[in-house]
């Protein structure tokens, strides 16, 4: 498994479904440039975790636009399955009532250069990228595929990451918005722990 973070995002061009429905024939991650990138990669539409993932993060949608961070999904089914998908209603196992682009990554290349392809499967690892405004990847976590993931979290991180980059200091463990940071010295950490 590669690590990506402190490398440039790899770009893609893709069919992606967004707004609910609306098909993109060339969405390309490079355009989100000066705005903050949740990236997430899910193995596949019309299967069990993966809902709860993607209705999650719906569900915070609000939360990651008022950081100027954009949510996208991405998983190797063609757009006509995402499509199906977002008209399928939630009670029935759907993503109906979510807004944000889901890629298609159907010849799976994107999970090759994002490093999360399940060789012999053929769908993707559950990866997350927190993609700075320069394109940088700042962050990564990868799930195996029965193990959903924390939005929470994910707003946890981009909250560290943005906090860092206006402050200049770092965030220590069980960090929080609000809470505690420390400068990054050894007088920094001397104090963190002192008070």
């Amino acid at each position: 498994m590669g690590v990506l973070v402190g490398k440039k995002a790899p770009d893609f061009t893709a069919k992606a479904v967004i707004d609910g429905g609306e098909v993109v024939d060339s969405y390309k991650l490079s355009d989100l440039r000066g705005k903050y990138t949740v990236l997430f990669f899910y193995p596949l539409d019309f299967t069990f975790v993966c809902p709860t993932e993607l209705h999650a993060f719906q569900e915070k949608l609000g939360e990651f636009e008022t950081r100027n961070t954009q949510v996208v999904a991405v998983s190797v089914d063609s757009w006509f399955s995402h499509a199906a998908w977002l008209n399928t209603p939630k009670d029935k196992g759907g993503i109906q009532g979510v807004t944000y682009p889901i890629v298609s990554d159907f010849n799976k290349q994107i999970s090759k250069d994002f490093d999360v392809l399940v060789e012999g499967l053929g769908a993707a690892y559950r990866g997350l990228f927190l993609i700075d405004k320069d394109g940088i990847v700042r962050h990564q976590v990868v799930n195996d595929l029965p193990l959903g993931r924390s939005v929470e979290e994910t707003l946890r991180m981009v909250d560290a990451l943005q906090f860092t980059e206006e402050h200049g200091e770092v965030c220590p463990a069980n960090w929080t918005k609000g809470k505690k940071a420390m400068k990054p010295n050894t007088d920094g950490l001397t104090t963190y722990f002192g008070e």
